[in-house]
């Protein structure tokens, strides 16, 4: 379970078929071998680590589903370590499986300097949505 909270702007460092390496300086400190980590919001397990890199194996169906195919060397990555139950929970409880892609198809600037963003998913997926729930 991951907060949705990012820790960490990691650097693709390569990219193969299956295989995705990511250069990091925070998240790699306690992430062994084995250990999960949120990779742009995707649960993916670490299957080798280095002193500031650490590598995923991708499965055909997380490349179906996310997108992590589409990645190149120097492409940056949002990384988040997951939760430990002595944690905070500063976000939201999420699971970082990944059923489909959606679209953003409109930014709206707010008065507060905010903004407003609209997307589209999958018409399979809108059954799952919760109105104030974390997509």
């Amino acid at each position: 379970m991951f907060t949705g909270i990012v820790e960490e702007r990691g650097t693709v460092l390569e990219t193969g078929a299956f295989r995705l390496v990511v250069g990091c300086h925070t998240v790699v400190s306690d992430s062994e071998i084995g250990a999960s980590l949120a990779v742009n919001g995707v649960c993916l397990t670490v299957v080798a680590r280095g002193l500031e890199d650490l590598s995923f194996d991708l499965s055909e169906e997380t490349l179906a589903r996310s997108t992590l195919g589409r990645l190149g060397r120097g492409d940056p990555v949002n990384l988040e370590r997951p939760v430990t139950l002595s944690a905070r929970l500063g976000g939201h409880l999420v699971q970082g499986h990944v059923d489909g892609v959606g679209e953003v198809s409109g930014i709206e600037r707010d008065d507060q300097g905010g903004a407003v963003l609209t997307t589209r998913v999958p018409e399979r997926l809108l059954r799952y949505g919760v109105e104030k729930g974390s997509i």
